[in-house]
């Protein structure tokens, strides 16, 4: 991988991390647009760096927010819905492992078309959930708005399917305003990041991954660093714009994607696996 691959998968993460679009689906898009030659491992220990960038963005937008989990750390409320909102995801990928079913293959790179897809309706259902007049006032996250976003949060490890569209709809449909889901969203994907790091770090390293690291290093730290400071200015657009911006628009985008996965599936172009789904 040179630095230019490099550069453009750092831009990609940053952008669509922070926009309801699913980066993780981007960056396997741009991988093989790319012709990026790796095995698997070394592809999602990549994505799982170049997420760490966007982890840095969190931090340092959200200092505040952290700074005071940190001064209340056994009395935040903040900290103990993020926790609660972490669960569903965390029990979902355990549970799934401790019966040696791995989701990435279950759904594979042929569900990628469709995960985006499904993203789509998912934002015109938080853009319906979000109209003027319902659900407006929502500011303050309960346990159930925490919950419900954590069990769409788990939904989304299914490949083309957006983590930060996911949460948003679970937190508008429990009657959250848009500025409150998204910056909830946002703080739920640092623990996310964290675990990857963790698990999938480790399962990289045992299977001899790290070399793919050590002979990209200067790239894959371009990547990181393109990664946090998009991501950084990606974040607080969208916590200031969002409420006059329609999720429609990232609908429609996401439509136009996904329909255009499905075209390179079909035709096997750039080794896109043809369409496949976990019953096919």
């Amino acid at each position: 991988m040179n630095m230019l691959e490099a550069a453009v998968l750092g831009i990609i993460q940053g952008l669509a991390e922070f926009l309801p679009i699913s980066s993780s689906g981007h960056l396997e898009i741009a991988q093989r647009l790319m012709g990026l030659q790796a095995d698997s491992m070394s592809m999602m220990l990549l994505t799982v760096l170049l997420h760490a960038g966007t982890l840095a963005a969190v931090i340092t937008v959200f200092w505040e927010d952290w700074l005071d989990i940190l001064k209340n750390l056994f009395h935040s409320r903040l900290l103990g819905l993020l926790i609660l909102a972490s669960l569903p995801a965390v029990i979902v990928k355990l549970g799934l492992k401790a019966i040696h079913i791995d989701i990435d293959a279950v759904f594979g790179g042929g569900f990628l078309g469709i995960g985006f897809l499904i993203t789509g309706v998912f934002l015109l259902l938080a853009e319906l959930f979000s109209h003027p007049g319902k659900h407006t006032a929502g500011k303050n996250v309960t346990v159930k708005n925490a919950l419900v976003m954590g069990c769409l949060q788990a939904v989304a490890m299914i490949p083309g399917v957006s983590r930060s569209g996911s949460t948003t709809l679970g937190g508008t449909a429990t009657g959250l305003n848009k500025h409150t889901a998204i910056k909830f969203s946002f703080l739920m994907s640092a623990p996310a990041v964290v675990g990857s790091l963790i698990l999938e770090g480790k399962e990289a390293y045992d299977q001899g991954a790290f070399g793919f690291l050590m002979e990209n290093l200067f790239p894959i730290l371009l990547g990181i660093v393109l990664a946090a400071v998009i991501g950084y200015f990606t974040a607080r657009a969208m916590l200031r714009f969002i409420n006059r911006v329609s999720f429609a628009w990232f609908a429609l985008y996401v439509f136009l994607i996904g329909a255009a996965v499905i075209v390179l599936q079909l035709t096997g172009t750039a080794g896109f696996p043809p369409i496949s789904t976990p019953f096919s």
